[in-house]
Formats: structure tokens, sequence, C-alpha cells
């Protein structure tokens, strides 16, 4: 494993591309843990309530967490799992269009919620433009197998 970190595999690109893709991981964790231990802290953002309001909340922190996992081997080496970085930008992008068609159909009536829904809208938004330019530092760089 010490040869990930080797000087020849990690040029200033690679440590600059891991700094990018800490960024919305560190952030995408803080949510998910947030929302999985304090969960009554954020229903009536979404207009819920109650136990099953919490318990709501509780879920998207547990799914935040689980979708972290390609950010994590994005993060150990870009270039040896650059396939871990495009999926994170893919479910980046995902997160961001899919967020914004349900914005589209939230009457305009439910400001807090449609609020809440723009906030991740552009959180999302921020994590597409960093992936996306972590992914550049490292697009043409390869990991050269020695046996």
């Amino acid at each position: 494993m010490e040869h990930w970190f080797a000087q020849q595999n990690n040029p200033w690109q690679v440590w600059a591309a891991r700094l990018l893709i800490a960024v919305p991981l560190f952030l995408n964790l803080q949510a998910a843990l947030q929302f999985m231990l304090q969960p009554h802290l954020f229903i009536f953002s979404f207009q819920l309530e109650g136990v099953p309001g919490r318990a709501a909340i509780a879920g998207y922190g547990i799914l935040f967490l689980m979708w972290q996992v390609p950010y994590l081997f994005a993060l150990l080496h870009p270039v040896r799992f650059k396939i871990s970085l495009w999926q994170a930008l893919i479910m980046q992008t995902i997160g961001v269009v899919a967020e914004s068609i349900l914005l589209s159909t939230i009457p305009i009536e439910y400001a807090q919620l449609r609020h809440s829904i723009t906030r991740f809208i552009i959180f999302d938004g921020a994590g597409v433009v960093i992936l996306l330019g972590a992914l550049l530092l490292v697009k043409g760089q390869v990991i050269h197998h020695t046996e």
C-alpha cells in the first residue's frame, strides 16, 4: 500500500485533487452525522414532526453516510481509484438535477421546505464543481504497475 503514496505516483496534482475531494467528503460526513445524531434539529426545516420526522431525518443521515464510500476511495488515491472519483461526481450531479426537479414540484407556499431543498441544490452544485476540478487535475495521469 505504501507505493500508492510514493512520490512518482503523487505529483502536486494528485495532492491538490485529494484536497478538493476532502471538501465535499468532510461536509457530507458532517451532514450525515448531524442528521443521524441530532435529527430533531432538522425536522422543521423539512416540515416534519415527531418520531416519524426524526426517523426520516436520521434515515437521510444513514444514506448520506453510505453514499460516501466512493469519495473515500477517491480521496485515498484519485488516480488509482479514478472510477470512484467519477462515481462521486455522477452522484453529485444526480443530486443537483433530481433536487432541482423536486424543487419545481413544491408549491411556492411551502417556502421553508423550498429553502431547505435549495440549500441542498447549492451544496451539491458546489460539490459538482469541486469534484470536476479534482477530476481535471488527475485526468491524464495513470498508475504504472511495476512487478
